[in-house]
């Protein structure tokens, strides 16, 4: 498969073009020559010199992240920044970027992940951002405790060895569940408006435990790296269907 189809599928599924406002992440084809082929695709949450380094000793052709190297623009390539593309360039590696048009995206979407894990019904878009959404809500069937909820996402993840925390000050039972993977802290105010028990959320700020004790919502914060698998995964099993080889390159962080 050439790159440029290749690209154009990714953005076109993700609708990538109604994310460039508001986004700070540079999605799409961020490293890449004009033309190329892709028969080997490596996916991975960061694009950070690790799985630069992975995705060039596996001979993929691209490497697809949730978070690339370009946030608003690279003045300088040296530093970090040098060594990052490094690897890329050497091994002629392209580098495909999707962040939030990944999270909220309501099939393969972290997001939509993590609710299917918890067993959700009735999904529906949470979390906007402007026009966007990116996050998804949704129905506990049968309902359940928070503390199940917690121990349900701490048996699906990988968290690198480290606990699924609980802020436990919402209801025993819970009925409605707001997910906003990675740092959702900001959208408590948001859960609250439309009547969810819990947020499920990957890392939180100061603010939030007393924020969500106020709104009487129950958190689980379950790791920014380990909520953000979803959609990676995804996309590799999307376009191992295109007749293209996948690596999955997994490096947890435990954060």
């Amino acid at each position: 498969m050439e790159l440029s189809e290749f690209v154009d599928r990714l953005d076109g599924k993700l609708r990538t073009d109604a994310y460039a406002d508001l986004d700070a992440s540079a999605n799409g084809l961020q490293v890449g020559p004009a033309e190329a082929t892709v028969d080997h695709a490596a996916f991975a949450v960061d694009g950070v010199l690790e799985t630069a380094r992975r995705a060039a000793d596996v001979d993929a052709d691209v490497l697809v992240v949730h978070h690339g190297l370009s946030w608003g623009g690279i003045e300088r390539v040296t530093g970090r920044s040098y060594d990052r593309l490094a690897p890329l360039f050497a091994a002629d590696v392209a580098l495909y970027v999707s962040h939030l048009p990944l999270d909220g995206h309501p099939e393969l979407g972290n997001a939509a992940g993590v609710a299917d894990v918890l067993g959700l019904a009735d999904t529906e878009p949470f979390g906007e951002l402007g026009p966007e959404h990116i996050g998804r809500r949704g129905r506990v069937p049968d309902g359940t405790s928070p503390e199940a909820i917690r121990d349900r996402l701490t048996a699906a993840l990988d968290t690198g060895g480290e606990d699924v925390r609980l802020l436990p000050f919402g209801p025993e039972t819970v009925e409605e569940v707001a997910v906003v993977t990675g740092s959702g802290a900001d959208w408590l105010g948001e859960a609250e408006a439309v009547g969810a028990d819990l947020l499920v959320t990957g890392e939180g700020k100061g603010k939030l435990y007393h924020e969500a004790k106020e709104a009487r919502i129950s958190v689980v914060l379950a790791g920014h790296y380990a909520t953000e698998t979803f959609g990676v995964r995804a996309l590799a099993e999307l376009v191992a269907g295109w007749g293209v080889e996948t690596t999955y390159l997994d490096v947890p962080t435990g954060l």
